[in-house]
């Protein structure tokens, strides 16, 4: 056998012998949902409005009874203000699941696969949804900016990891 041969073969192999990645989404939907629209309740006025949009984005992930089957929840915050002012103009809350089928993840891979890939796949859907329900809100259509799920995910790692040291450090000092 050639050297190519031998290395194909080998390749071959180690492609055989890992497990392969399957994933499904099984089914979308919106959890919780609240649009406040406080221009009309309040009835602000005034010409002068500078929007501000603040987005605050959380992950949840949950391993259903179901083998290999997982719900993933993004959760959206969304306030708009007025720049000028400080009043509130809307308040959008989105909770947005997804069921998945996951199979070939590693054990130590799943969870930032669920939290990173997952709703990577769900995110184009809220988007639509924030944008749908702005624009019927009464307000122009708001087009979410991408979240970048892996240094979301990071953060949260780091966050959790300060946490734990922190009261560790503080029963030393004691």
């Amino acid at each position: 056998m050639s050297e190519e041969n031998l290395a194909e073969a080998a390749a071959n192999g180690a492609a055989a012998a890992a497990p392969q990645l399957r994933m499904q989404v099984l089914a979308q939907y919106i959890r919780d949902m609240s649009f406040e629209n406080e221009v009309v309740r309040k009835g602000l006025a005034g010409s002068e409005v500078q929007p501000d949009v603040q987005v605050a984005v959380s992950l949840d992930a949950r391993k259903r009874t179901v083998e290999h089957q997982y719900d993933v929840i993004l959760k959206f915050k969304i306030t708009s203000s007025n720049k000028t002012t400080s009043e509130t103009l809307f308040l959008l809350e989105l909770e947005y699941g997804g069921t998945f089928h996951v199979e070939g993840v590693a054990e130590e891979q799943l969870h930032p696969f669920l939290l990173i890939e997952c709703p990577r796949l769900l995110f184009p859907f809220v988007r639509r949804i924030v944008s749908d329900v702005t624009r019927d809100g009464g307000f122009p259509p708001l087009n979410i900016d991408n979240v970048d799920f892996l240094a979301l995910y990071r953060q949260e790692i780091a966050r959790r990891q300060a946490a734990a040291q922190a009261p560790a450090a503080g029963a030393a000092v004691n």
